[in-house]
């Protein structure tokens, strides 16, 4: 019966969307079915053979070593930062200052043309698959382990060349992102395997809501990749274009803190205010575990214990992963409680295993704000309910191929 429940919850996420989409006529729903298979095929995959996992694991190693390098240059300028909070990844270290790394790094490979080459022949490899335009499916794997700030500035000019609907759709994709220096992390609190199978679900289940929430028909002569411009028949000056970057980079950096910091007081505020009633029920937390519950239950659980998932969902939305995984750590590694079901430990697992959050709103924000044009920007901003439900369905989509097939 919970199977069959299971079941029925992936077509439930998929119904959410299209309730919410702002196009329904023109929803690619062959597009959508083939990723849809494609992502219950790697469900099974990642959960039932070594060989996927070792793939994604070695993509990941690749990216941390690219942080790790980049550590190198923080530990010269703020060594104490590196060391604070006892050495642990922090959001600033693992998150930010990465950027003033990874940013110069991809803006050189798209000067030189190394990059708008990879993206133009991966882009229509994927596309033949998906359907989707060449970048958007590029896109997709860019963000598997770079992260959403990262990938978002690192695609500085396609965004800018991009409608303003595209822009949109890589936003909602970027709540669904995990940056490669966390993972480490991750895997100290939950079971790894899990976090290594949620990273490319998120990704295949990140084209699926997108596409169904805001679908958007991509033209041929639009459908290009970005190549840095020259004028005069001579590009900008190396060294000068590098400076550009840098400053951008960092730039960056300061909108993106910004806005999180404000993003993040302003939920603790809303709570704070709660509190006043005297209820000491009534919290964000609270609110979006009532909201959860009914899709908790979906996911193959009793009353009892979807009760409790849902609670440890609206945690994470309104705070983030980090805070769940600390609180569940003991319990979900020694298959306790409620997590001494394996079904539960991979659901909950892979439902974390990504920035989904209200924080992350604000990161994502930023970064547009960085990147491209005004007008552009309030698209965006002015849709702020369809990226947090974009990731919550993702995560939910996610949650439920993978649960599929571990009971």
């Amino acid at each position: 019966m919970l199977i069959a429940i299971n079941v029925l919850s992936i077509l439930v996420f998929i119904g959410v969307a299209y309730l919410f989409s702002n196009d329904k006529k023109n929803v690619q729903w062959k597009s959508v079915g083939i990723v849809l298979v494609l992502e219950l095929f790697l469900a099974w995959f990642f959960t039932q053979f070594k060989a996927g996992q070792i793939a994604v694991q070695g993509a990941a190693d690749g990216f941390n070593w690219l942080v790790d390098v980049a550590s190198e240059g923080i530990a010269f300028a703020l060594p104490d930062w590196l060391t604070a909070n006892n050495g642990d990844p922090n959001f600033v270290t693992s998150a930010l200052l990465p950027i003033l790394l990874v940013v110069p790094l991809f803006d050189i490979l798209t000067y030189f043309g190394i990059l708008p080459w990879i993206i133009k022949w991966i882009g229509k490899a994927l596309t033949f698959i998906t359907g989707q335009p060449k970048f958007e499916a590029f896109f997709s794997i860019e963000m598997m382990f770079l992260g959403n700030t990262e990938v978002l500035a690192v695609s500085k000019n396609q965004l800018e060349q991009m409608s303003a609907r595209r822009n949109f759709t890589l936003a909602m994709m970027s709540m669904s992102c995990v940056t490669s220096a966390i993972i480490g992390s991750y895997t100290q609190m939950v079971p790894g395997e899990y976090v290594l199978t949620a990273v490319p679900l998120n990704i295949l289940g990140a084209i699926v809501i997108t596409a169904i929430l805001n679908p958007t028909k991509v033209e041929p002569e639009d459908d290009v990749i970005v190549k840095v411009d020259s004028q005069n028949g001579k590009k900008e000056p190396f060294f000068s274009f590098l400076g550009d970057s840098i400053l951008g980079a960092g730039k960056l950096i300061l909108i993106i803190t910004a806005t999180v910091i404000s993003f993040v007081a302003l939920a603790a505020l809303i709570d704070r205010l709660f509190s006043l009633t005297g209820f000491n029920w009534l919290t964000l937390e609270n609110i979006f575990g009532v909201i959860m519950f009914p899709f908790a239950w979906l996911l193959g659980f009793n009353v009892q214990d979807a009760f409790q998932m849902a609670q440890y969902m609206g945690t994470k939305l309104v705070t983030n992963e980090f805070v769940v995984m600390g609180d569940i750590s003991k319990s979900i590694m020694a298959s306790k409680g409620l997590f001494s079901s394996e079904h539960a430990r991979i659901v909950m697992t892979v439902f974390l295993t990504s920035f989904a959050n209200f924080g992350t709103i604000g990161m994502i924000l930023g970064a547009f704000k960085g990147l491209v044009n005004k007008e552009k920007n309030e698209y965006i901003s002015s849709r702020v309910g369809y990226m947090l439900l974009s990731g919550v369905l993702v995560s939910l989509l996610s949650a439920a191929t993978a649960g599929l097939f571990v009971w």
